[in-house]
């Protein structure tokens, strides 16, 4: 089943999606106070009860009457790993911009590190990612995104797939440098503090089209991946390739904090990232990412600044 956040008629709303448009759950939910949002859905533990009402629906929206949004545009965590491809860490170790010790260690001998982002980092499909105040250098990242579905606190591996509600496309947008660094005495951790806030710009993480359920998705460690900059092949993986699989970082996480419906964990990207070529994003750029059975998800970047944010100069 494909859960879809959308706006029709100046609306925003939750639906399912189909071949020939969206079931609205709001409109068809039995009694008062139906579900809103992805969210609730999965805070009420309602994805069965969503899926039979919509597959006895005959009532849809065309889907070029809606604009699909982002399905979850405030989880109350998302994280994300530093680190989860092979290859992606053996480029970044040959770039001087990478200064973090990321190693390619196996799972059996090291453990995942992960990192929070702002929910403020997320947009939805076909939305312009904002240029950062404070980098002249942005990349991309495609990523496999995880939805959480119930409450999980120190899973083991072996039950943390059964917390997951469902998948979907992340791009971990990624400003390579920082125009706050001229001028500044170098201290300890500046290289890792500068790489975290890459992370945190406005608009850094588009996710979408839609949230697949887990059940639609038999082996999610072995899905095909791409990410295009206008038309052009820069990243092609399978996450088969992955350090450690989606059932691994979920238990490692459920043992850091508690998982709640609705967090988002982003997986990692594979190798071909900007920061390796040198081949940054430019004013304009069209971001195409795929995922096998998950969809397209589809940016653009805005203008870059004329000015940058220079608080040392």
């Amino acid at each position: 089943m494909k859960l879809a956040a959308y706006k029709g008629d100046g609306v925003e709303s939750v639906g399912v999606l189909r071949e020939k448009g969206i079931v609205d759950i709001p409109t068809i939910w039995p009694g008062a106070g139906p579900p809103r949002n992805i969210i609730d859905i999965l805070r009420r533990d309602a994805v069965a009860t969503v899926k039979k009402l919509a597959d006895k629906s005959e009532i849809v929206t065309p889907i070029e009457n809606v604009k699909l949004l982002t399905p979850i545009s405030r989880p109350g965590k998302l994280l994300a790993l530093a680190g989860n491809y092979g290859e992606h860490i053996k480029e970044a170790s040959l770039n001087r911009g990478f200064k973090l010790g990321l190693s390619d260690a196996k799972k059996q001998t090291t453990v995942p590190r992960p990192f929070l982002k702002p929910a403020t980092t997320i947009i939805g499909p076909d939305e312009q990612i904002p240029w950062p105040a404070y980098s002249e250098q942005i990349d991309y990242e495609l990523e496999l995104a995880v939805v959480i579905g119930k409450h999980a606190k120190c899973v083991e591996a072996e039950d943390a797939i059964d917390c997951v509600a469902g998948y979907m496309i992340a791009n971990d947008v990624s400003a390579r440098s920082v125009t706050f660094k001229n001028g500044r005495a170098e201290r300890p951790w500046d290289d890792f503090y500068d790489w975290l806030a890459g992370k945190w710009a406005d608009g850094f993480c588009p996710t979408g089209p839609y949230l697949v359920t887990a059940d639609e998705i038999p082996d999610v460690q072995n899905l095909q991946m791409e990410l295009k900059v206008n038309g052009e092949t820069r990243q092609k993986a399978n996450t088969n390739q992955m350090i450690y699989p989606v059932a691994d970082i979920v238990s490692f996480l459920s043992f850091l904090m508690t998982l709640e419906p609705g967090d988002m964990i982003l997986t990692g990207t594979p190798a071909g990232v900007a920061a390796a070529s040198g081949r940054f994003l430019q004013s304009g750029d069209t971001i195409e990412c795929r995922i096998e059975n998950l969809g397209v998800l589809t940016n653009h970047l805005s203008q870059k600044l004329a000015d940058f944010y220079k608080p040392l100069a």
